[in-house]
């Protein structure tokens, strides 16, 4: 049986969320490059992507929170969410739209009082018996990878393969957003197999132009979810996919 606990009224308040983070791009300052998060979050914006999540875990409290809010009246100008990685404290600081915590983070139902339930929280869970825990807990959606292996998250683990994927989807009603050296050229494999959304970090980060990059997975994005909308897949499991907003 698929898991899903959240009461009526905080589901409803909730309800496009999914449709604008169909991707997530996660920063990753590069000091060689000379990009930094701020930087990476407004390219994203630019190519049409409507949520970033800030991971950063060298940089201060006081640093990333002078990130977000420099960040948050672009976001706010285009509807797009901002998510902060681990930090709680610091997505409470700055008013974030969401939290994504890992096994060594705060825990799920501590966020939640934190943050309050309007609050979308993100969790990559270690296996299926942590991530029911996480939804019993009230996570609004699961990271789950990698799926193709990364080296920009080295505590990532092995890589699941889209049958690890498909392991999540059929288990749980949640969302599950795919993880794991994801791109444009290999997106559609992930959403068919039942992924809501997809989160990149080296397909943007690591592109000599970042804007087309987004732009570019964007769309490969895009036309997979129009296209299982028009096949008449159900609406809250494949919401038609972000307005054209950019």
């Amino acid at each position: 049986m698929k898991k899903r606990v959240q009461s009526e009224e905080r589901w409803s308040c909730l309800s496009d969320w999914i449709d604008r983070a169909r991707l997530i791009v996660i920063t990753r300052g590069s000091l060689e490059r000379g990009i930094g998060h701020e930087e990476i979050a407004r390219a994203a914006l630019s190519g049409g992507c409507r949520a970033v999540q800030i991971r950063d875990k060298v940089i201060s409290d006081r640093e990333m929170i002078t990130i977000a809010r420099n960040l948050k009246p672009e976001f706010k100008e285009k509807g797009a969410l901002l998510f902060i990685n681990d930090r709680v404290d610091v997505a409470y600081a700055v008013g974030a739209d969401g939290i994504h915590l890992g096994v060594n983070d705060i825990e799920v139902k501590d966020a939640r009082g934190m943050l309050g339930p309007v609050a979308i929280i993100g969790y990559s869970p270690e296996d299926l018996q942590d991530a029911e825990q996480a939804v019993m807990d009230g996570v609004d959606y699961l990271g789950v990878g990698p799926v193709y292996g990364t080296y920009t998250k080295h505590d990532a683990g092995d890589a699941i393969g889209v049958e690890g994927v498909i392991k999540y989807v059929k288990h749980f009603e949640v969302p599950i957003i795919a993880v794991g050296s994801i791109g444009f050229h290999n997106a559609k494999e992930v959403i068919e197999a039942g992924a809501a959304g997809v989160a990149v970090c080296s397909a943007v980060c690591d592109a000599p132009d970042l804007v087309e990059a987004t732009k570019n997975i964007v769309e490969s994005v895009r036309s997979h979810f129009f296209r299982k909308a028009k096949e008449g897949a159900p609406r809250e499991a494949h919401n038609i996919f972000w307005r054209d907003e950019s």
